[in-house]
């Protein structure tokens, strides 16, 4: 898939996704939900308050913002406060590692109401947490210096390679990558892109927006390679743990396909992608 494609890949999920969730009384204009602060029927962390887990840094995704008002922003964190604000809720946002997001355990410590971080929806992943609607269409790709010589997965043989723990991109450098690579794995890209930076690994296989990012930023490294994995991210949450909140979510994702303001938000970080 091209990224001029992903946008009409999000066009059609828009159009495939409209689950009918009216009898959830999930948005903010719902019987249940209104009251003091919103989501009174939501068995919140904190009442009041949408509590998000999310493993930052990760552009263009999850960044630190001391201008935003829960002092994070990135798509997932942009897309999470809109929904917060439909459903009358404060956005509280958690930075922890992206193996607890993934594989429930944020969410059953009492951590976080809802995992935003870039997590791809799998049927493994399925076995342990329940995913709203998704939300963006995701590409695997490959980051290596400018002058590497690097041009594709087969010249990484005998090579370090960093990869994200736990992440999809993981699983496909396992699959895909020569028997004789070297995969490293990080618990993220706060890690693996300083140690591209420092030569101690020739290349990052991760999610393209974020390989994009750093090319995009740095014209010294550039993306030799995407591999089109049908990945879709969604919100996690507990397994059976709050259907109100996850059917509220997918309510207020569908209102803002609906309304335009999920396009413009989309627009706003991946236009520039076309």
């Amino acid at each position: 898939m091209s990224r001029t494609g992903r946008l009409t890949t999000m066009a059609a999920l828009a159009a495939t996704t409209s689950l009918a969730l009216a009898a959830c009384g999930g948005g903010s204009g719902g019987d249940d939900e209104g009251g003091e602060g919103g989501g009174t029927d939501l068995e919140l962390v904190t009442p009041g308050t949408l509590t998000v887990c999310s493993e930052v840094p990760y552009p263009p995704f999850e960044v630190e913002d001391s201008s935003a008002p829960s002092g994070y922003s990135g798509f997932d964190i942009d897309l999470a406060q809109a929904i917060a604000d439909s459903l009358e809720l404060e956005l509280v946002v958690q930075d922890v590692s992206f193996d607890g997001i993934q594989s429930g355990t944020a969410y059953a410590s009492g951590q976080c109401d809802m995992g935003a971080s870039a997590v791809t929806i799998t049927e493994e992943r399925q076995a342990n947490l329940d995913f709203s609607d998704p939300y963006y269409d995701s590409l695997q790709s490959l980051l290596v210096a400018a002058d590497s010589g690097i041009a594709s997965l087969a010249d990484l043989a005998g090579q370090p390679v960093a990869v994200q723990a736990t992440t999809t991109g993981e699983a496909y450098a396992q699959e895909n990558a020569p028997a004789d690579a070297e995969l490293i794995s990080y618990p993220g890209d706060a890690e693996m892109w300083p140690a591209l930076q420092a030569g101690q690994v020739v290349a990052i296989l991760q999610d393209l927006p974020v390989n994009l990012t750093h090319a995009q930023e740095d014209p010294a490294y550039v993306i030799v390679e995407e591999y089109d994995t049908d990945e879709s991210y969604g919100f996690a949450f507990g397994k059976d743990s709050n259907p109100n909140l996850l059917a509220a979510v997918n309510e207020a994702l569908q209102t803002m396909r609906d309304d335009g303001s999920y396009q413009e938000l989309y627009d706003s970080y991946f236009s520039a992608e076309g």
